[in-house]
């Protein structure tokens, strides 16, 4: 795994001669909507599946329509507009997966918005967390025939969370060492407070 600059594709942005100042109204209203669109929809539709049909099959498959909507749409359209990341697979000639996690260089022209940027990390963020409490919630209440729609909706939606946030922090060693310097701090914090005591 690996996280490249971009040099055989250019981000949205980059070919701009103009700088834009960050600003916090939001430029990409469509792709803002849709971004939030699909996993809402999906979500509410587990939700209301009971009610708004009795045939597990069609809500089944609306369900996993509006999930693989949502990841492509995510994948490929809001976060590269929204927050200038990106993420994808290549294949080698030897025939060797790389994941490439791409963000928009710091150079480069700024055309993202905060207002857009929250949009974004809270859609990200929020929806896989209800799909955690419906994973307990379905193995709970035994209602086993929607543990694969949840697991569907869970492993695609935390692909996207993952892979976009490998995208802001950097590469798996950029991981590791927050990681580290992370458990590191919280060692020194408890000792130093130890020490302090009485």
């Amino acid at each position: 795994m690996r996280r490249q600059d971009s040099q055989d594709s250019p981000l949205f942005g980059e070919d701009d001669s103009h700088v834009r100042l960050k600003e916090s109204k939001i430029r990409h209203p469509l792709a803002s909507f849709f971004h939030l669109f699909f996993r809402t929809s999906a979500i509410l539709v587990y939700l209301l599946c009971d009610i708004l049909s009795s045939r597990f099959i069609a809500c089944m498959v609306t369900i996993i329509l509006l999930l693989s909507c949502d990841f492509w749409t995510v994948k490929n359209v809001s976060g590269r507009l929204l927050v200038g990341l990106r993420w994808w697979n290549q294949v080698d000639e030897d025939g060797k997966n790389h994941w490439v996690f791409e963000s928009r260089k710091t150079h480069s022209v700024n055309t993202t918005s905060s207002a857009e940027s929250r949009i974004f990390w809270l859609g990200l963020i929020v929806c896989p967390i209800f799909w955690i409490v419906f994973l307990f919630s379905t193995i709970f209440s035994f209602k086993i025939k929607w543990l694969a729609v949840v697991i569907m909706g869970l492993v695609l939606q935390w692909a996207n969370l993952y892979g976009y946030v490998r995208c802001k922090v950097g590469g798996k060693s950029n991981l590791r060492s927050m990681a580290k310097n992370y458990l590191g701090f919280q060692i020194f914090k408890q000792a130093m407070t130890k020490t302090e005591g009485p």
